[in-house]
């Protein structure tokens, strides 16, 4: 097997007393799809947020293509004057990150939210052209030609000049995974990208991630749509209490899950077929 895309090693996440990853560790090769399931608050919003810096991790190594983001830190009480023994939390690795490191990370790990975040002063085209012209400091031109190629991918060509006022939840996602596509991310990640449409608007929006699937995109998805997991992915990680709990195929986790937290789990969603 060849060197994981991303490599995550003890990751930990912590707001205040709320320890909301505990150690987590996974690699994610070229090519994976992987639905990460779990109940609200387990932490799955939490780690993809952590894989593209929108939070920064507590602790933990996270290695893009082998390479280390970050630089080590002396961890708080990790070492004393006088040499005494350190705490636990002592010897998990705490990191320090640069501006200029994550900016570049974010080019290459894009995310679609649950809540489109699209810009309501911009057209659908301008949403799309503004990280190419801003951030990668593509030509206006040049911008314009790769963000209508990507509107076309998602089936959004023909509401290039809408403002996203006017559009439906399904459409205005689609242009939000058209704006993360632009920027030719290697791993895209999805956090709950159906969570906020209406039921018959869902369809739209799984029917792309299912395209990109298919291209062999890298990505990792957070959903309650299981059927569409099952389909999906080939592999389904199920996050509880801040750590996998179960990990297997789809058909390991989600037709026989051995452990009981996860067979509870899925008794709750009975309207959905393998």
């Amino acid at each position: 097997m060849s060197d994981p895309i991303i490599r995550i090693t003890g990751l930990n996440k912590r707001f205040g007393d709320n320890h909301v990853l505990r150690g987590i560790d996974l690699d994610v090769q070229k090519g994976d799809k992987i639905a990460i399931l779990g109940a609200s608050g387990s932490g799955k919003s939490t780690l993809l947020r952590c894989l593209n810096f929108m939070e920064m991790p507590s602790a933990g190594r996270i290695e893009l293509h082998g390479r280390t983001i970050g630089k080590p830190a002396r961890p708080s009480g990790a070492s004393t004057s006088n040499g005494t023994a350190t705490s636990t939390a002592a010897a998990e690795l705490q990191m320090t990150y640069g501006a200029t490191e994550l900016s570049e990370v974010r080019k290459r790990v894009g995310m679609v939210f649950q809540q489109f975040n699209l810009f309501p002063h911009m057209s659908v085209l301008g949403n799309v052209m503004e990280g190419l012209v801003t951030v990668l400091r593509v030509p206006a031109q040049e911008a314009r030609a790769r963000a209508m190629a990507q509107l076309d991918k998602v089936g959004m060509a023909q509401k290039a000049d809408a403002y996203p006022g006017r559009l439906s939840g399904g459409q205005q996602q689609r242009v939000a995974i058209a704006r993360a596509l632009a920027m030719d991310p290697e791993v895209l990640l999805f956090d709950e990208p159906t969570s906020s449409l209406d039921p018959e608007l869902v369809g739209e929006v799984l029917s792309v991630i299912r395209d990109l699937a298919e291209e062999g995109r890298t990505m990792l998805l957070v959903t309650h749509e299981l059927g569409f997991a099952y389909h999906y992915a080939n592999r389904v990680l199920f996050l509880a209490d801040g750590q996998f709990y179960e990990t297997g195929t789809p058909d390991e986790v989600l037709k026989h899950p051995q452990r009981e937290r996860t067979q509870r789990f899925l008794e709750r969603y009975t309207a959905f077929n393998f």
